[in-house]
């Protein structure tokens, strides 16, 4: 019914702030919506999952600092009374503990649209381990190997992210971009550092990353040898992957693979895991990170509970206003605006023009990617629109932006990826004539991380997308996240028009009304 991240309502973006309080700060007014948005109080819960149990740490063998680990086990520990005074009429009795990595395996297993799936999941850590390998039938988790710590891919990755100057536990998507401006030579050294064992696991390290590249500070500009390391790490995170991947099938027999935990977000890695590995199907949770552990702990408690559920519908989990209410917001902030008898004809034309779109539509996403709902939109057709928008969001200029496509016409245009993709999880092949058309979503190694769209699921963007094609002959639009540098994506109508009056946009699509920047300055 609803799924929410806290730093949607807090506006203080999870991975940003110090590692303790971004960790474990309680989900207060997110938590308070959803039950709201369920119309239940507190007292009504049956109960209340906490993605993490802390009977299962294991003191001094995550290899970090183990003041630390004890204090993130204490505030487990208390979490329920912590929980039981931010939701007064909680009962504290009702908080559940489930396993970090079995609530990762139960966001993908349970959520999926497969009954029965073989379910991977890969993080940095959880209490014990940093991966579980398993299957779901009927309903049941069966786990069939674990890795202990403190052998990590995800923490190999932040440690990687780290060195080459970016933030860890953040910005890992960053060293995927890279990898592809570089090549992979150092992945023999790496091939021995790191490998799977053969029964389910890995090794990890340790790796002294400075022998390879010097490390650089935060914003320090990058040479081809950091490109080259973020490529050889990329490439043998896929190999372990694949190796993990074939183990599993062989376990299972099993023509479906769920995943999540961080490295699931990986999509260079998730399509490779479909085009080489021995699974048919790959679905990977749209929120694969830890924001997903709720969702998962929830669908774990309830299936233990005989109510199991149903697949998840989408991601648009979060907040939406009705047309009123937006009218009221617009209102109150005394910004002049209209409203189109035909949006998305008026939107179209405004892309065509080549203008940016801050793009506010229904509830908002679940996990970290811009579907649709909270969007900035420009003309794919227009190579410099890369540039200007990682300048309106404040982002490096090797990051990539994607497309956004009807589902029907992907084939046309992209290859050697899954159709539909409906979650950005994959990258896709653009087709060689089409990428002088759509230079804007188009990386350096040729590919694009697409979204597919179904009318049905979403029939204002896709007549959108129409109408852009009619005027430029492109059934493609440049569809990246609503937000500046270091800011949460925009959620409410407060925080777009925030968006919207601090960057250089064009056009706010707020519902129904348009609002264009002449007119609000000239106001």
């Amino acid at each position: 019914m609803a799924a929410a991240e806290e730093e949607r309502f807090s506006r203080r973006k999870h991975g940003k702030r110090p590692v303790p309080f971004s960790s474990w700060e309680l989900p207060e007014q997110a938590a308070a919506w959803c039950l709201r948005q369920a119309g239940l109080r507190p007292e009504d819960l049956d109960a209340v999952a906490y993605s993490y149990d802390p009977a299962l740490v294991r003191p001094g063998q995550q290899g970090l600092d183990e003041r630390w680990e004890d204090l993130r086990t204490t505030y487990a520990h208390r979490a329920p009374a912590f929980l039981a005074t931010a939701l007064p009429g909680l009962d504290p009795a009702q908080v559940r503990y489930v396993p970090h990595h079995v609530a990762h395996a139960a966001s993908a297993g349970l959520a999926a649209p497969y009954r029965d799936s073989a379910v991977l999941v890969c993080d940095g850590r959880g209490e014990a381990v940093s991966h579980l390998a398993g299957r779901y039938t009927g309903g049941e988790l069966t786990v069939l190997a674990t890795q202990e710590l403190p052998h990590s891919l995800g923490l190999m990755y932040e440690e990687v992210t780290e060195h080459l100057g970016f933030l860890r536990s953040s910005d890992e998507y960053k060293v995927m971009a890279l990898a592809s401006y570089g090549e992979p030579r150092f992945l023999g050294e790496l091939r021995e550092l790191i490998h799977a064992t053969g029964d389910g696991g890995f090794r990890v390290g340790p790796i002294d990353w400075g022998g390879y590249a010097k490390a650089l500070d935060r914003g320090e500009e990058w040479s081809a040898d950091h490109a080259d390391l973020a490529a050889s790490v990329q490439k043998r995170l896929e190999e372990v992957l694949l190796d993990l991947a074939r183990w599993l099938h062989e376990r299972t027999g099993e023509r479906c693979l769920t995943m999540a935990g961080g490295v699931a977000l990986n999509c260079v890695a998730n399509t490779r895991l479909l085009a080489e590995g021995p699974f048919e199907e790959l679905w990977v949770q749209p929120a694969a990170g830890d924001a997903g552990t709720a969702l998962g702990g929830a669908l774990h408690l309830a299936q233990a509970a005989g109510e199991p559920a149903a697949p998840m519908p989408g991601a648009d989990l979060g907040r939406g206003w009705t047309d009123e209410e937006l009218a009221s917001w617009l209102q109150t902030a005394r910004v002049p605006y209209e409203r189109p008898a035909d949006l998305a004809a008026a939107v179209a034309a405004e892309l065509a023009a080549d203008r940016i779109v801050a793009w506010f539509q229904g509830r908002s996403e679940y996990g970290p990617r811009a579907l649709g709902r909270r969007s900035l939109l420009a003309h794919p057709g227009r190579a410099a629109n890369t540039e200007r928008l990682n300048d309106v969001k404040g982002r490096e200029q090797f990051r990539p932006i994607a497309p956004m496509v009807l589902a029907e016409r992907a084939g046309e245009i992209f290859e050697r990826g899954p159709v539909p993709s409906p979650y950005m999880l994959f990258v896709h092949d653009v087709r060689p004539e089409w990428r002088e058309r759509i230079p804007a979503v188009v990386h350096v190694d040729g590919t694009a991380r697409i979204q597919t769209v179904e009318r049905a699921d979403d029939p204002l963007m896709a007549r959108t997308l129409e109408e852009f094609e009619a005027r430029t002959g492109i059934p493609v639009v440049v569809n990246t996240s609503l937000n500046t540098a270091g800011r949460p994506m925009v959620d409410d109508p407060r925080d777009a028009l925030e968006c919207f009056g601090s960057a250089p946009v064009d056009l706010l699509v707020l519902g129904p009304y348009l609002v264009r920047r002449g007119q609000v300055f000239a106001s």
